[in-house]
């Protein structure tokens, strides 16, 4: 019998259906690995993130050196561009790394690692 917290609750270890021997008190499901949801919406922001951010770094770019927008010194709309496209790139470049890896089923990644908002 397994200790607890409680000094009332006692646990027992699962038993197999219909299982008479104390030999067979583990199944073998319960050791398989619980299948994984591809989280679709998860990865739908990241892509949404990497392309969004990486558009706002490349006018960001392109205002600093002044092939788009006004010349005024005093408008820096490329800096902020620049720091929220960074902000976007960033995670979403990572996470959509993590999903091309785990549909490319590359050992170490999973679909797993990729937190779910589908909840």
């Amino acid at each position: 019998m397994a200790k607890s917290k409680r000094k009332d609750a006692k646990l027992y270890p699962l038993r197999a259906f219909g299982a008479e021997d104390e030999d067979t008190i583990y199944t073998a499901e319960q050791f398989l690995p619980l299948p994984v949801k591809v989280p679709t919406r998860s990865i739908l922001l990241a892509i949404f993130l990497l392309l969004g951010g990486t558009v706002l770094l490349l006018f960001g770019c392109l205002a600093f050196l002044g092939h788009i927008g006004s010349h005024d010194e005093k408008e820096n709309k490329w800096l902020s561009m620049i720091i929220v496209g960074s902000i976007m790139t960033l995670p979403g470049g990572y996470h959509t790394y993590l999903a091309f890896q785990a549909w490319r089923e590359v050992p170490g990644y999973s679909f797993a690692d990729i937190p779910s908002f589908d909840d």
